[in-house]
């Protein structure tokens, strides 16, 4: 017994954590290999039993695209207004359909697992983290479908190194924004489940809050004709799922156009870098809400 007892005396402490502590998102790399599990877990039965199974990747958007399309580009003629409508329709809401997906996903994540996390202690974290993995996954069809058609028509010779740049950089923002939103209304979800409502609101004025429907020079001529502050626009242009969808015209849309009629947004180059520290800014208030929230999450689920 002394000899066992001085064993277990000669290991540092500082080698132990307290059970049920968290390291916030930092616990991402050290459980990499849980993370990849939910990945492949979100993946994997996201469409089982399904007779169609991954065809719903494409099916499902381009319901949704010959809907808007149908509206906007013919009823609304924006398809004679703006050249290549088809594609900058369809890259603007791809960005959308990754924000809409990852931020509901990672808002229901901690619910969806109640019966894991009421078990067991595990980086909650994670399950938002992996949501947002998933919804990359899912969109990447629909990146691929449209890479096919702006090839087709004649991207490649008019495309550089900084459209590629920026169809990454919009990823990345759009990404880590969804994230910071989802542990935000994810952990509030847990006590009020009206979060999910909410989110259910947000995600549709974020179609069309951004220029994805329409260009962005109608609000720029809108709040010039109703004498409204200058600073509107610029508060529209910092919205991140705004300049995500920007970047995806940037980098699929205004290549395939020989002549474009709509001017670059100002300040394109700075508000990516603005804008990518708002989502930054958004994931550490979302992590400090999440972490407060968290040591009661077995007890509400």
């Amino acid at each position: 017994m002394n000899s066992r007892s001085d064993l277990f005396a000669a290991v540092p402490r500082a080698e132990f954590d307290s059970p049920g502590r968290s390291h916030g998102l930092l616990d991402i790399v050290r459980w990499r290999y849980l993370l990849q599990l939910l990945v492949r877990t979100g993946v994997t039965t996201r469409y089982r039993n399904s007779v169609l199974g991954w065809t719903w990747s494409y099916v499902r958007p381009a319901a949704q695209f010959l809907v808007f399309w149908v509206v906007m580009g013919i009823f609304l003629r924006m398809q004679g207004s703006t050249p290549n409508y088809v594609v900058y329709l369809f890259s603007g809401m791809i960005v959308i359909n990754l924000f809409s997906e990852a931020f509901k996903n990672a808002t229901t994540s901690i619910v969806g697992n109640a019966a894991l996390i009421r078990k067991v202690f595990l980086p909650r974290q994670l399950f938002a983290v992996s949501s947002v993995i998933v919804a990359l996954v899912h969109v990447l069809p629909q990146v691929a479908l449209l890479a096919v058609v702006v090839l087709i028509i004649g991207w490649l010779g008019h495309a550089s190194l900084l459209a590629i740049g920026a169809m990454l950089a919009a990823v990345v923002i759009i990404s880590v924004f969804a994230l910071g939103l989802g542990l935000f209304f994810g952990a509030i979800n847990v006590r009020f489940r009206d979060s999910e409502n909410v989110v259910e609101l947000l995600l549709l004025l974020a179609t069309w809050a951004s220029p994805v429907l329409y260009v962005w020079t109608m609000v720029e001529t809108a709040v010039n004709d109703l004498g409204w502050p200058h600073w509107i626009l610029k508060l529209y242009l910092l919205n991140p799922i705004t300049q995500g969808v920007e970047l995806f015209h940037y980098a699929f849309w205004r290549p395939t156009v020989a002549d474009p009629i709509i001017p670059i947004p100002p300040g394109l180059g700075w508000n990516t870098l603005w804008t990518f520290l708002i989502a930054v800014a958004t994931v550490l208030i979302g992590q400090m809400v999440f972490r407060r929230l968290e040591g009661r999450f077995a007890q509400d689920l």
